[in-house]
């Protein structure tokens, strides 16, 4: 069986197999590609709709709440561009055998973190550290 047909059956990654196996890797792999190539198609759909939507609007309130319309979706747009920067640095962790292992203590990050925040690059625990030290760096 291959792995097209192991993830096509819906295989999902349980603690019960070695951790970031080959079959692992590739569900990882395809869930960030398909994120990716999700974000990518919206972008372009935005900029499509922009370019055919501009138009003059007369009256100056309809005017100003499509400019703000606009305005937001661009904002949405650009933190979706840095999402994608994550995930192709997280395909690049998956071809060099770092992905899914903390940054900070080297262990295996969850599965179930994994699986909800697939760029994540520490730990609960790590990154529960790490917004302490920035909340205490902060408030100073």
């Amino acid at each position: 069986m291959t792995l097209d047909n192991i993830l096509e059956n819906g295989y999902a990654p349980t603690d019960d197999e070695p951790f970031m196996n080959d079959r692992q890797q590739e569900y990882f792999r395809r869930k960030l590609t398909d994120w990716k190539d999700h974000i990518l198609v919206g972008n372009r759909d935005t900029i499509e709709g922009m370019q055919e939507g501009t138009r003059n609007i007369p009256d100056v309130a309809d005017r100003a709440s499509e400019e703000t319309d606009r305005a937001l979706e661009l904002r949405t747009r650009d933190r979706e561009r840095k999402v994608v920067s994550k995930i192709d640095q997280a395909l690049r962790r998956l071809e060099d055998g770092s992905y899914g292992y903390c940054e900070d203590t080297g262990e295996p990050i969850s599965l179930k973190r994994l699986e909800a925040r697939p760029i994540a690059t520490l730990s609960l625990e790590a990154q529960e550290r790490h917004e302490r030290k920035e909340r205490v760096h902060r408030d100073d």
